[in-house]
């Protein structure tokens, strides 16, 4: 009886996942070293659900904020393509931002009232197209890697994994900010 309530509670588990097409394997992307490839699926995978939820919004839902201390979708975008773009060009590149690289993708590298206001009337297309171009580098620089290096150290207890593991994470978490927004934006 036991094993039956097993199955059926798994059975419910998993029907979602049918369902929407989910995936429950992460694979190793082909043309990187194993880990490496590993990370670029989770990379790819958050980038593409977060575009999945924000590429239709107007403008309005782009710019909109729920209240003065809140973060607007087209921000949080912005901030993930910094963020990217930083580490990026600092274990990729091994070289800090250029003047213009700071102007035009540091801009939202911290998200304050500022910023929010700085970044208000470019459509959610503007910074998504960003970001394609931002990740194009990221994943042309991970294909000249390999999993030594990924697994070397940038200084003493860290190492290049944990920086793209943190911008990972980052995305995941800026992802459920983006799902928040979403369910408070005006009707």
């Amino acid at each position: 009886m036991r094993s039956l309530k097993t199955k059926n509670s798994l059975l419910l588990l998993c029907l979602p996942m049918l369902f929407l097409q989910a995936q429950g394997e992460l694979k190793s992307v082909a043309g990187y070293s194993p880990n490496i490839g590993s990370m670029v699926y989770m990379l790819e995978d958050l980038k593409e659900r977060i575009t999945e939820q924000v590429k239709d919004l107007d403008q309005t839902q782009t710019d909109f904020q729920y209240d003065a201390d809140a973060n607007s979708i087209g921000a949080l975008i912005m901030h993930l393509v910094s963020t990217e773009s930083y580490y990026q060009v600092a274990t990729l590149e091994d070289r800090e931002w250029t003047s213009e690289e700071i102007e035009s993708l540091g801009v939202a590298g911290e998200l304050n009232s500022k910023v929010n206001n700085m970044l208000k009337g470019e459509p959610i297309g503007h910074y998504l197209d960003l970001w394609d171009e931002v990740r194009a580098k990221t994943l042309a620089g991970l294909k000249t890697k390999d999993d030594a290096w990924f697994a070397s150290n940038i200084e003493e207890g860290l190492n290049y994994r944990y920086i793209w593991y943190h911008v990972m994470e980052h995305s995941a978490n800026h992802m459920g900010q983006i799902g928040t927004i979403k369910n408070r934006l005006p009707k």
